[in-house]
């Protein structure tokens, strides 16, 4: 746990000016990408990032470009206050950048990948991807760090930012982070704070079914079951991936198998 002031950057160029510093020369930089609503997940990026880097960088930026819903951008939380208290434990800086900053070209050039952005999240959907990888590879180019660290909770997600990484030659390591789970098994996400009791009762058998299975297509009919309405459940490279709905938000989650 870190001991001196953070510093929050709330423009582009004064984040540039620091990075340009001297406070970061020759210093290993970790970076934790984050649209806020930070919970112990991210907690736990951070932590990870400060025991193998001298420096930390967290962004907080709520994407718009990968919200294919407007109504989910909207309800989106966005509890700066609290966020900058926690990163406050572990973060040596913070950037808070405005849209209008990080897309200067109203979003006219994006990142664009041609396979695996077509399954699983990215069938449902649509151009999701396209707006993550577009905004991690200009965080990316901002910070310059030396790791940057994702949780393994977003699957597919990692699995792109690691393939545009190698693509494009970005220097750097794309660490995965085991994902963070409260004692019941449900994956920690700031959407499960939308979830009535009932709701979050029946949220627990989510990753118990995706666990205890045989195979995909018995799961996808056992939370069919269970009352959760189901966009997929698929076996890929030794994880089994779902993505369900339960009182109208959608919880996505994947295990070892």
């Amino acid at each position: 746990m870190r001991t001196d002031a953070m510093v929050v950057h709330h423009s582009i160029a004064a984040w540039q000016e620091a990075r340009r510093g001297a406070d970061f020369a020759g210093s290993r930089i970790g970076f934790v990408p984050t649209m806020g609503a930070l919970h112990a997940g991210h907690r736990a990026l951070l932590d990870r990032a400060w025991t193998e880097n001298d420096r930390v960088v967290l962004s907080i930026f709520v994407n718009p470009t990968q919200f294919n819903d407007p109504a989910d951008l909207q309800k989106y939380p966005r509890p700066l206050e609290a966020d900058l208290a926690l990163a406050g434990e572990f973060a040596t800086d913070v950037i808070v950048p405005a849209a209008g900053e990080l897309y200067p070209d109203d979003y006219c050039f994006r990142v664009t990948e041609h396979g695996l952005t077509g399954e699983l999240e990215g069938a449902h959907r649509p151009g999701h991807f396209d707006g993550v990888l577009t905004v991690v590879l200009k965080l990316l180019n901002l910070v310059q760090p030396h790791r940057s660290y994702f949780g393994e909770k977003d699957w597919q997600q990692l699995q792109l930012v690691r393939g545009m990484a190698r693509t494009f030659f970005l220097p750097g390591e794309i660490v995965a982070c085991p994902t963070v789970r409260e004692d019941d098994g449900v994956a920690l996400s700031s959407r499960n704070a939308r979830l009535s009791a009932a709701g979050r009762a029946r949220a627990r058998m989510f990753p118990k079914i995706l666990r205890e299975s045989p195979d995909a297509r018995v799961a996808a009919a056992a939370l069919r079951e269970t009352g959760f309405q189901v966009d997929y459940v698929e076996d890929r490279a030794g994880r089994r991936l779902g993505a369900v709905r339960v009182e109208n938000v959608r919880l996505i989650d994947n295990v070892p198998l």
